[in-house]
């Protein structure tokens, strides 16, 4: 790695922000888990979404930054952690074949048949879906499952520390719990040897020296079973606070649904002998009408559907931005996010050491951005595809050739993916909520004087400030107050909605004779016909 460590001490990015707290954290404690552990954990209860991403990608960009901060000094470890012993609760409402998973309600998540018949169960499909977009990402992490440490003995000498423990855990936990729950309560959660099931139930005995449980069963009887080899877990508090302690954690960061509950995880984290990691609160995602994205609710978008109309990159920058701050997480942040990424990345090349510290890009790429590129944004080329109505990336290729000259799909690759998601974007999310409409006289006589304009350029010319500006005269000299009306009339007759890019922009890639058709068309009524 180059030395960047002295500017990374300085640097104000909220990953270099929690970098030094962790150093922080390493030079008072040490590491107890034999490298600096970066944690993310994950709950299988429904279809992984885009927040359990941003998890991962954002506690890879801390890890990063601690790499630059410490220059490379320590060794480091992602975990990506599923709480997949986790009982079944309910059944996420987007699931097929739903009604197979009744019989197993109450079972550890990885017990539960697979209702996609691809796995050997249900959360075993799910951390195959999330380790598959992690790997397509190329994440350097390590996938541990909770019911593999469990059942492997792997938490047997924590479990055991938390049954000597056990009173103090219990003085932690009955305070934030009500009388009914209070009379009833246990950190461990016994499996039912009769049925499978995670069972609630009040420990009848508990006996730190031979290390086992005593509780009644769901038919009546008392069983007595040891806390390891996955014979019990805990309740999710403890095992939050238990699960920093085995395995070392330093760094974990969760979302403001977790915040009240954090002081709980980090006092369990102590009674057993462990300084609790440094943690990270981020805020939550929203779905369009402002409620939180679920699992189980399945709203919002699926990593799937951000990644089908636009490239990695913008999904990991809107992870990048504001993580304290709410967001709304629905299709229509897409294409600001890809041309957004984009500025960041033209920005990189000018900008000092210091400054492409704080830039998104230098976080997303590891230190290491791509050059830019052709500069076409993402909203253009959506409008390009919307005013050519095009069918095909040969066409649309067509118009970026002739714009720029020097631009083709082996030279330019992500310009080429940006094109195929522009044709998708707009088939699937854009065409169908296209509203054209007439135009009124004194527009359409806006718009045949911007066509006198545009016949007195070369047609071959591409300099969009050169057409910009004869847009701008046409609708000063048709009497437009104020020019945005002017711009609106235009999208709203020629591209089907209230906003659009720079018309000059669009013009220069359309170029100026289809442009000159396309006002044409729109002054016929022919962009009304063709919508309807």
């Amino acid at each position: 790695m180059t030395d960047l460590a002295p500017l990374a001490a300085d640097a104000k990015a909220w990953p270099f922000e929690q970098a030094r707290a962790v150093l922080k954290r390493i030079e008072r404690f040490g590491m107890t888990g034999g490298a600096v552990i970066f944690e993310t954990g994950y709950g299988p209860s429904g279809l992984p979404h885009i927040g359990t991403f941003g998890e991962v990608a954002r506690t890879a960009m801390v890890r990063h930054a601690f790499r630059v901060l410490t220059n490379d000094a320590y060794p480091t470890r992602l975990i990506a952690f599923s709480d997949d012993m986790d009982g079944m609760r309910k059944i996420p409402g987007n699931l097929p074949n739903a009604h197979l998973l009744e019989p197993h309600l109450g079972k550890p998540l990885t017990d539960v048949p697979d209702p996609f018949g691809t796995h050997e169960g249900f959360a075993q499909h799910n951390n195959a879906r999330l380790r598959a977009f992690l790997d397509s990402f190329g994440f350097d992490y390590s996938f541990y499952s909770a019911t593999e440490q469990y059942r492997s003995g792997a938490f047997d000498g924590i479990l055991l520390r938390a049954l000597e423990r056990f009173d103090d855990i219990m003085k932690v936990m009955l305070p934030t719990l009500g009388a009914e729950r209070q009379a009833t309560y246990s950190p461990f959660l016994p499996i039912s040897p009769s049925t499978g099931r995670v069972l609630y139930v009040p420990m009848k005995a508990v006996d730190a020296k031979a290390g086992t449980i005593t509780f009644q069963d769901e038919d009546g009887t008392d069983v007595t079973l040891p806390v390891t080899g996955g014979n019990a877990k805990l309740q999710w508090k403890p095992d939050f606070g238990m699960r920093w302690a085995a395995l070392g954690v330093d760094f974990e960061m969760f979302g403001k649904d977790h915040q009240a509950n954090a002081p709980i995880y980090s006092k369990i984290c102590r009674i057993l002998g462990v300084e609790p990691p440094v943690q990270y609160v981020y805020e939550l995602f929203l779905d369009e009408q402002g409620e939180k994205i679920s699992k189980t609710k399945g709203n919002g978008l699926s990593v799937e559907e951000w990644l089908a109309y636009a490239p990695q990159e913008s999904l990991a920058l809107y992870m990048f931005q504001k993580p304290r701050t709410a967001k709304k997480l629905y299709f229509d942040v897409i294409p600001k996010a890809v041309d957004e990424y984009r500025q960041h990345l033209a920005a990189y090349p000018g900008q000092s050491p210091e400054q492409q510290l704080e830039n998104p890009v230098w976080h997303i790429h590891d230190g290491a951005p791509p050059a830019v590129g052709a500069q076409i944004s993402f909203s253009l080329m959506l409008n390009l595809v919307s005013a050519a109505n095009a069918h095909t990336r040969e066409q649309v290729w067509g118009f970026i050739s002739r714009y720029a000259p020097d631009a083709d799909p082996a030279r330019e690759p992500f310009l080429d993916r940006l094109v195929d998601y522009a044709l998708r974007y707009y088939e699937d999310r854009v065409k169908a909520t296209k509203v054209y409409r007439a135009p009124s006289d004194a527009e359409r006589a806006a718009m045949e004087g911007l066509i006198t304009r545009l016949r007195t350029l070369d047609p071959g010319e591409t300099d969009a400030e050169v057409i910009q500006t004869e847009v701008y005269a046409a609708g000063k000299d048709a009497g437009f107050e104020n020019l945005r009306d002017w711009f609106q009339a235009l999208y709203e007759v020629l591209l089907g909605q209230s906003q659009g890019p720079r018309f000059g922009g669009l013009a220069a890639l359309y170029g100026v004779p289809e442009t000159i058709a396309l006002i044409e068309a729109g002054l016929r009524g022919a962009l009304v016909s063709r919508a309807s």
